[in-house]
C-alpha cells in the first residue's frame, strides 16, 4: 500500500515508526516523517490483520499488534526493509 519514505539529507534524525509485535517479537514495519502518516498506516495494517484474526487464532499463530513510536534513523537495522501488512500470512513477519 505505502512505500517507505526517502531518507534524504536533513537535520531532523527522528522518524515515526510503525512497530509490528507478535508474541515476544517486534519489528519496524515502516517509517514515516510525520506521526499522522504513521498512524494512518497503523490503522490500515490493523484493519488488514482483523480480516484474518479468526484464521490466525485457529492456526494458533500470534495475532500481530501495531503501534507507533518515534525512532532515530541510526536505530534502524542496516538491512531493514518495510514489512508487508499481510506478510504474516506467508511467514514473513520476522
Amino acid at each position: 500500500m505505502k512505500a517507505i519514505i526517502s531518507v534524504g539529507s536533513g537535520d531532523d534524525d527522528t522518524l515515526w515508526a510503525v512497530i509490528a509485535t507478535a508474541g515476544r517479537k517486534s519489528r519496524v514495519a515502516n517509517v514515516y516523517r510525520n506521526r499522522n502518516a504513521a498512524l494512518e498506516d497503523r490503522a490500515w495494517r490493523a484493519q488488514q490483520v482483523s480480516a484474518y484474526e479468526d484464521f490466525l487464532r485457529r492456526s494458533q499463530q500470534p495475532v500481530p499488534h501495531y503501534s507507533v513510536a518515534p525512532i532515530r534513523r541510526a536505530d534502524l537495522p542496516k538491512k531493514w526493509s518495510p514489512l508487508p501488512a499481510l506478510g504474516f500470512l506467508r511467514g514473513q513477519f520476522i
